[in-house]
């Protein structure tokens, strides 16, 4: 004999319980009180045991009756929650979001793209590989990358993340400055000591600067080189007084502000494109196309803000 039970038909059982009685379990479900009798009689047929006892004042479980509803209640109700669940979650994503980025987006352009993106998607996971140069996302198990100006495979789609354009700036400390001869011309730079990064292919990161239509490439006297991923700590080295150093303006705008570093040659500085993500037209992740969202969205917002960006 099939003792199946049905999950509706157990409900029905836990509400009579639960009311204490087969009218108010009725009116609670919204049956006939008959349906709910009928319910419990096929039950019972099913198992081949009594649930309950009934009186003309009230119904209880049989001992019988009381195991089963303290084993299916909790059941029922994890199966009422991941219903529920699933019916809210439509647009819940869930998952892992790896990115491959350059450390110069790590100061000021990712955190807040980041802090919008889990602020809307907190089931994300996301998990940052800072690299520098242009990285096969695919091969190393990325969902998606960021670069500077980087030369893109045919199968990759790309968009702006950040601002349009980026100012590349020159600073210094005002001690270091007032033991020095302020700089007045590129020329003078020279005559100056720099703290420059030393790219991934060996080369050092250029200074460049821009006189009306004419591009400047400045060879200062280099005293101190770092590896372009200590990009923050070359700021510290800078406050310090160990000469001058370029850098995205953005993340100088404190340390102008607080008086610790000091414009250098603002007249000459010059600008570049901005960041761009790029992944893979093949294939994108629900989480890597929440991202790809997040980003367009934040993009139209500082359009409408800054007009000029």
């Amino acid at each position: 004999m099939k003792n199946n039970v049905s999950p509706d038909d157990l409900q029905v059982f836990l509400a009579v319980l639960a009311e204490g009685g087969f009218r108010a379990a009725a009116e609670r479900i919204g049956v006939a009180p008959s349906k709910v009798s009928t319910t419990i009689s096929r039950i019972e047929e099913k198992l081949g045991v009594p649930l309950l006892l009934r009186t003309t004042r009230s119904v209880r479980a049989t001992e019988q009756g009381q195991l089963l509803a303290e084993r299916v209640a909790p059941l029922l109700s994890e199966v009422d929650a991941a219903v529920m669940e699933t019916a809210n979650s439509k647009d819940l994503v869930r998952g892992r979001l790896k990115l491959n980025v350059p450390g110069a987006v790590m100061p000021d352009i990712l955190p807040p793209l980041l802090s919008d993106f889990q602020r809307r998607h907190p089931a994300v996971e996301v998990e940052l590989v800072v690299e520098n140069g242009l990285v096969d996302i695919i091969a190393a198990g990325c969902d998606a990358g960021i670069r500077y100006g980087a030369h893109l495979e045919k199968d990759m789609i790309s968009i702006r993340v950040g601002p349009r354009v980026q100012q590349v700036a020159l600073a210094a400390s005002p001690g270091y400055l007032a033991e020095r001869e302020h700089p007045r011309t590129p020329a003078d730079l020279l005559r100056h000591d720099a703290i420059r990064y030393r790219l991934l292919s060996g080369r050092l990161l250029p200074w460049v600067l821009k006189d009306g239509d004419q591009t400047i490439d400045v060879e200062a006297v280099t005293r101190l080189t770092l590896s372009v991923n200590a990009l923050n700590t070359g700021l510290t080295f800078a406050r310090n007084g160990l000469g001058i150093i370029g850098a995205f303006r953005s993340w100088l705008e404190s340390d102008f502000a607080d008086g610790t570093l000091v414009p250098v040659l603002p007249d000459y500085w010059s600008e570049q494109d901005g960041p761009h993500l790029y992944y893979s037209s093949c294939s994108a992740s629900a989480p890597l196309r929440a991202f790809i969202d997040s980003c367009q969205n934040s993009s139209r917002q500082n359009c409408r803000l800054r007009p000029d960006i």
